[in-house]
């Protein structure tokens, strides 16, 4: 027996060692290879969850805040958004948008305006003019004439360019703008709401600039060639005849001899006040 207690004592000590250096080993362990943890639970619950970002840009941004949604693309506030589609060239207007008839008259002012002006007074009804800019300075009271008897106006570039499609932005803009800049010299804050483009030229950059500058691009329906002098009675036959409810009305009271427009006016107004709602675009 008392041989046995030495060896006794002697594995006691060898099991305490053994399971010592276990747990010594088990604590190096866990600090190299962390225990594995269920997905949600790898941060402290103080702390905000992690944002796994995508390796790239994601393919569609993200959707804008409120204020941002709010701002408009393109043209300032003052402006259409877009130029009004038609069915002229590069989507320039044809018709009113209504059973409503437009007279329009190009080229002015000039030595016929006032002419043409009594004769719209005298029949009680409204048109647009399309203005070349630089006649203006030389006929301030035809400008004033037409915003005070309630007719629309309408920029027909300053210097009626036929070759302005093949202008820089920068020129078709300077055309315009000195226009405008001009009329509004005469006539402060009038409305110019709709360009022309001389000869009917227009393009997809004119219309877009002119959109720009918050004008509609104005074409025509009927276009009685009255700047060719055919005589009254051939332009009454082609504007009575071709004339229809919609139709935007191309003369002209500038440009040249415009007494042949004048004479056929005292046939084709009447005729219109019993047939159409005559309109000033607007």
């Amino acid at each position: 027996m008392a041989r046995r207690l030495p060896v006794a004592l002697t594995l006691a000590a060898l099991a305490l060692t053994l399971g010592a250096c276990q747990a010594a080993h088990a604590s190096t362990d866990s600090a190299w290879h962390p225990a594995l943890t269920q997905p949600g639970n790898d941060q402290p619950s103080s702390a905000p969850p992690v944002s796994h970002a995508p390796s790239r840009a994601p393919s569609h941004p993200a959707a804008p805040s409120p204020a941002q949604s709010e701002l408009p693309d393109g043209p300032p506030a003052s402006a259409p958004a877009a130029p009004s589609a038609g069915h002229g060239p590069a989507g320039s207007l044809t018709t009113t948008g209504s059973s409503a008839v437009a007279l329009t008259f190009d080229d002015g002012p000039d030595g016929y305006s006032m002419a043409v002006l009594n004769l719209l007074a005298e029949y009680h009804i409204k048109a647009t003019f399309c203005i070349i800019g630089r006649q203006v300075a030389a006929h301030p009271d035809v400008i004033r004439r037409i915003v005070a008897d309630g007719h629309s106006l309408c920029n027909h570039t300053w210097d009626h360019d036929l070759m302005l499609q093949k202008r820089s932005a920068a020129q078709i803009t300077a055309e315009m703008q000195r226009t405008n800049d001009a009329i509004h010299a005469v006539v402060p804050g009038a409305p110019i709401r709709y360009f022309r483009a001389p000869g009917g030229g227009f393009s997809p950059q004119i219309v877009q600039i002119a959109a720009g500058m918050g004008m509609k691009s104005l074409y025509w329906q009927v276009d009685p060639q009255d700047w060719r002098k055919p005589g009254p009675q051939a332009i009454i036959n082609n504007v009575i005849g071709h004339t229809r409810p919609g139709s935007v009305v191309l003369m002209h009271d500038g440009g040249g001899d415009r007494s042949g427009t004048v004479t056929a006016l005292r046939t084709i107004l009447p005729n219109f006040a019993g047939r159409f709602t005559l309109i000033a675009l607007p």
